[in-house]
């Protein structure tokens, strides 16, 4: 059977190829969090109710955290280029439903389907980015860049949203994002060819059908945790049955001749490490990230677009740390690399605990928060090359899935877990201090807990990730065959 290799027509298209990328998924990140802002007006504009207004942000995480596994897979069978140009016009297309929106559940449906375009698009880009940059210096580089633009569309997002909101219309979060997916339509097919997996296999129906129902199942229990609470049924009712519905998926891919997610796959020492840490990673930032949006607004008393600004710092230092973390990975490996990132982020964390009420901006909350920018940015792009090590044309798609899998379903616990314990250490010392100092000491209990999270994934990398360099998870024989290939035929 002929193979289908991953072109791109010179060094200077390769380029081009990941600036169009990178900036689609900043696009992708943009909208994980460009809503939050414009919720009250929203709101006021479409006569949400209290309950359905959540939806605006949880139809989108449901659908993008549920679908990924499934299309990242899909793009590997299918063709990593098609999947990604059809989930980039389903993003696209909803989005400007999203903005004509007049009712709310055509605003909800929008996200539901901008969800699902996005669960197509990034896990493919990601996986066309692991191929064409083969070799483990251009790969660090490639991936610094990826998620340094992937930090600013986070960054951004807040910013982005309250300034269009203030400005103009909460209808321009929306329309905002339709010319770089016009100008990424328009490019990509002209400068990159398809690239699949050479085995011909058929897509695992009843895998694809039990993953996706585990994941939507968890991610519903952890978004109506943060919202309801762990003691409602619909809170542990999805939880109990993410769990018998991942036993029955475990069951049928140890039996399925091609498995969505075979177990040998998952079994690579260096990217089931990568991916526990992400996990928890990932949940104390998003935590992070929340309380500290709130603590700006309800203690120190910014507004929303003052807030939003408030928050860049954080975005200079990871870039710093992600412009360093390719030369660290390249030189001490993976391990050393982890563990010196991990324990600067969670020393950001225990920084940002420590805030007094009488603290400024300034002085109790932009040191503690460059820092953990700083450990953020050292973290990432080592993270995600270590989850995508050792990929090839006939799992790239899947093991990019996978990563942002996971990175969703930690974030989404984060939210759920340590806001819970914010609010719960800010009620307990409410009736014996005022609101301001209450708040206060929710907010630095819930950064202790993040900082405790990094600090078992740190000792999760040193105990378990073992001596690994960056090209460690090294591919079989023929697999650098079409690494070599790759290269060649990308120069």
């Amino acid at each position: 059977m002929t193979s289908t290799l991953l072109t791109a027509r010179g060094a200077n298209r390769r380029g081009l190829v990941l600036v169009v990328l990178c900036f689609v998924q900043f696009m992708l990140i943009l909208d994980d969090n460009v809503v939050s802002i414009a919720l009250p007006s929203i709101r006021d504009d479409l006569g949400f109710t209290s309950a359905g207004l959540a939806w605006v942000v949880n139809a989108y995480f449901l659908a993008f955290g549920g679908l990924l596994l499934l299309f990242g897979r899909m793009a590997d069978i299918l063709g990593r280029r098609r999947i990604f140009l059809i989930g980039v016009t389903l993003f696209s297309g909803a989005g400007l439903a999203c903005g004509l929106a007049q009712e709310p559940w055509q605003l909800i449906l929008g996200r539901l389907v901008q969800g699902a375009g996005s669960a197509m698009a990034s896990p493919a880009a990601l996986s066309l980015i692991t191929l064409l940059y083969p070799s483990d210096q251009e790969r660090a580089k490639a991936l610094g860049i990826w998620g340094g633009i992937a930090g600013l569309g986070s960054t951004f997002g807040l910013v982005i949203s309250g300034a269009l909101t203030g400005l103009a219309s909460w209808r321009w979060i929306f329309f905002i994002n339709l010319p770089v997916a016009v100008v990424a339509l328009a490019l990509l097919p002209r400068l990159i060819d398809e690239s699949r997996a050479t085995k011909r296999t058929r897509l695992d129906v009843p895998g694809a059908v039990l993953g996706t129902l585990a994941v939507v199942s968890l991610v519903y229990g952890l978004l109506q945790a943060g919202d309801q609470g762990w003691h409602h049924i619909t809170s542990y009712g999805p939880l109990i049955l993410a769990v018998a519905l991942a036993a029955a998926f475990v069951a049928v891919e140890s039996r399925m001749p091609d498995p969505l997610v075979s177990l040998e796959f998952l079994s690579v020492r260096t990217r089931a490490v990568a991916n526990v840490a992400t996990l928890i990673f990932s949940a104390a930032l998003f935590a992070m990230a929340f309380l500290l949006m709130i603590h700006l607004q309800t203690v120190v008393g910014y507004g929303p677009l003052k807030a939003g600004f408030a928050y860049m710092p954080f975005c200079a230092g990871l870039l710093v740390g992600m412009w360093g973390a390719s030369r660290t990975v390249l030189k001490f490996g993976f391990r050393p690399s982890l563990m010196v990132s991990f324990l600067i982020t969670a020393a950001g964390f225990v920084m940002m605990s420590g805030i007094e009420v009488s603290d400024s901006y300034v002085t109790g909350i932009l040191p503690g928060m460059l820092l953990t920018s700083l450990g953020c940015g050292l973290s990432l792009p080592v993270l995600s090359m270590a989850a995508v090590s050792g990929t090839t044309e006939e799992n790239a798609g899947l093991g990019s899935a996978l990563f942002s899998s996971v990175q969703q379903i930690g974030g989404a616990s984060g939210v759920a877990v340590l806001v819970m314990l914010a609010t719960r250490r800010t009620d307990s010392v409410s009736e014996s201090k005022d609101s301001v100092h209450a708040a206060t000491e929710g907010y630095s209990f819930g950064m202790l807990i993040a900082a405790g999270f990094v600090v078992v994934g740190g000792i999760i990398v040193a105990t378990l990730l073992g001596k690994v360099s960056a090209g460690a998870e090294a591919p079989q024989p023929e697999e650098h065959e079409t690494a070599r290939q790759l290269g060649e035929t990308a120069r």
